[in-house]
């Protein structure tokens, strides 16, 4: 009897081990990249990724399409020059929250603005995951840190920044989403609102961004299960999921 292929690697993915911490969803968000642009008809030769300075500076270790290091928060700057010489290759950047909402924020913004035709895999974990666990943009109120050990105080630190709300009040950018990892269901909806990105990209109509809610095991202090279920139960509160911005 022949056997029928159910499940397999994307050849846009290296066939070697994640280096990811157990219970971060980094390499989830990795497969649905590689498994979308595969049925869009994308081939590696096609594909070009930027990843900056943190935890997804590692993208170029398993993707099999060429890589671009961009500096830390300068991803949107690189991938504008990239799809402007290139404008037909897909062309994403792939980008935590430390990068994307702090230092990289005007870049972020600008490119937004300009409604540049690339697409941004926005992963928020709402920590910085590489340096050690210090507060970030996103992290949420109360949430401790090595850098809010009693909390995030909005009096002390300010309030956290709802990347996807903020750019959705643009004019430019034509497609925003954000998803989660937490589960199954969830995971399938994050893959097709990436599917929708790339899709929008390679349709020539511009900017788009989807912000994926990770799990951050190690630097939330918590175990793998409790980690994804402080997405569901807390992060989500914070960060509703939902289409902010579809101009298809």
């Amino acid at each position: 009897m022949e056997e029928k292929v159910v499940f397999k690697r994307p050849a846009l993915l290296e066939n070697v081990p994640l280096h990811y911490c157990p219970g971060c969803t980094h390499g989830i968000v990795h497969r649905l990249i590689a498994e979308t642009l595969e049925e869009l008809g994308v081939t590696q030769e096609n594909v070009i990724g930027v990843a900056p300075v943190g935890c997804a500076v590692f993208a170029y270790d398993y993707f099999t399409c060429d890589m671009a290091e961009a500096a830390h928060g300068r991803a949107p700057s690189v991938a504008t020059g990239i799809k402007r010489v290139h404008p037909d290759k897909v062309v994403f950047s792939y980008q935590g929250d430390g990068d994307l909402a702090s230092i990289g924020m005007a870049e972020t913004v600008h490119a937004a603005a300009r409604n540049e035709n690339f697409t941004v895999i926005f992963i928020n974990n709402s920590i910085y995951g590489m340096t050690g666990g210090q507060m970030a943009p996103t992290t949420l109120l109360g949430q401790y840190s090595t850098t809010s050990q009693h909390g995030r105080d909005p009096k002390l630190n300010g309030y956290p920044i709802h990347v996807s709300e903020m750019l959705s009040q643009l004019v430019g950018p034509q497609y925003i989403e954000r998803v989660s990892t937490h589960d199954a269901a969830h995971v399938l909806q994050a893959k097709k609102a990436i599917k929708k990105a790339f899709q929008y990209q390679l349709e020539g109509k511009g900017f788009s961004m989807v912000e994926v809610l990770v799990a951050c095991p190690t630097n939330w202090k918590m175990t793998p299960d409790k980690a994804v279920q402080y997405i569901k139960d807390e992060v989500m509160k914070f960060y509703p999921l939902g289409v902010y911005k579809d101009r298809g």
